[in-house]
């Protein structure tokens, strides 16, 4: 095996890849990052038997092959070698490494002892703009439930599905107290014809994951403006850049959630978003350790109160400006998951409808064409 590329291009795949190669005393194989070279090109790819990465670098192969190196030494090194060619060839159990001046001999572990790589059938293929799903991901991601005692809320749910005006992706994330929900529509001219729905639920590791790697393509004029996603049997599977990232998907029935927005509701309430925040986190100092709790009070052509009480260190009260239409109402939330929902949205103007204090409060936007399909909900506390 012998191959040369610039370092720059060898450390931005190595960015891509390394991530996920962790320690593991059970499989130390899984540290290390496969180098292949074929008459495909140049290849990185490294695996946690969650998440597969396949990264094609730029660069010119002049001998076939593949072996494995320790993945974290590998891109350390990279990272520190100037911006100049770089040139590595196989020479028995190791890599030789040369650039400009700088030269290395990195032993491996031969590419026979590394997992197989996942593939996954590309028939069902969905396009999707990248800055549009990593907004999306950003407004859900962050309500997902941190661990897996429940292990069909612990990612991400993405279901596909056809509608009179094109494809949509829907995204949510909960984690019983809270949900978030945000809508876009895929690009269908470069997408497959899908007739049904088709929803997965992606490990929050997964989409993380994503997340991080199109950061590293962020500052390029060359970045990808599109991304492919294909779905295969308990498989999803990202594409862009040359880069494939191959996950498992998470077995389960998602929540049915809908079933928690009420038809109607007796109270809706408009109001400025910064404005709201800023109430909701000066009187987010006084609430109940613990409990989190924060009481807001609605009632029609008055402003909208809020109000906390902490026998220990005090109470405090604000009163909003805002537009009450319906019944008198109040509810009691807990502070962090309504200011989560509260921050993710983009619009100006925030509405909140609710039916009385027992039941969920629904968040969304005033539409201003920025974010109109996002919705987010919260459990009151009930006391």
């Amino acid at each position: 095996m012998k191959f040369s590329c610039t370092q720059e291009n060898l450390h931005q795949g190595l960015s891509v890849v390394s991530h996920i190669a962790n320690k593991n005393i059970n499989l130390p194989i899984l540290s290390n990052v496969l180098i292949k070279c074929d008459t495909a090109g140049l290849k990185l790819l490294t695996t946690n038997l969650e998440i597969a990465i396949n990264c094609v670098v730029r660069g010119k192969v002049e001998a076939a092959g593949e072996f494995t190196v320790p993945s974290k030494l590998f891109s350390d090194y990279v990272a520190l070698l100037p911006k100049d060619r770089v040139d590595v060839s196989l020479e028995g159990n190791s890599l030789v490494i040369s650039c400009g001046t700088y030269k290395t001999t990195l032993h491996g572990v031969p590419a026979s002892e590394f997992p197989l790589i996942p593939t996954i059938d590309r028939k069902q293929r969905i396009a999707v703009s990248v800055s549009e799903l990593k907004k999306a991901i950003g407004q859900v991601l962050f309500a997902v439930a941190p661990n897996e005692s429940r292990p069909e809320i612990s990612g991400v749910m993405m279901r596909f599905m056809p509608t009179s005006g094109g494809l949509r992706i829907v995204l949510a994330g909960t984690d019983s107290y809270r949900l978030a929900e945000k809508v876009v529509a895929a690009d269908t001219t470069h997408s497959t014809s899908i007739t049904e729905s088709v929803s997965v639920i992606v490990p929050s590791r997964t989409v993380a994951e994503l997340i991080r790697i199109l950061g590293v393509f962020k500052d390029e004029a060359s970045g990808p403006s599109q991304l492919e996603i294909f779905i295969g049997d308990n498989q999803i599977m990202f594409a862009f850049n040359n880069t494939e990232i191959v996950s498992r998907t998470i077995e389960g029935k998602y929540p049915d959630y809908r079933q928690l927005i009420p038809d109607r509701f007796e109270t809706e309430v408009v109001v400025e978003k910064e404005e709201l925040l800023r109430a909701v986190r000066t009187t987010s100092l006084f609430s109940r350790t613990g409990l989190n709790d924060v009481h807001l009070t609605f009632r029609p052509d008055q402003p909208i109160h809020l109000s906390s009480r902490n026998n220990q260190t005090g109470e405090h009260a604000v009163d909003l400006e805002g537009v009450v239409n319906g019944k008198n109402n109040e509810v009691t939330v807990n502070f962090r998951y309504f200011q989560d929902g509260i921050a993710n949205i983009e619009s100006g103007g925030v509405t909140l409808q609710l039916i009385d204090g027992m039941s969920p409060c629904v968040i969304r936007p005033v539409s201003d064409g920025k974010d109109g399909d996002y919705l987010y909900i919260v459990m009151p506390i009930r006391q």
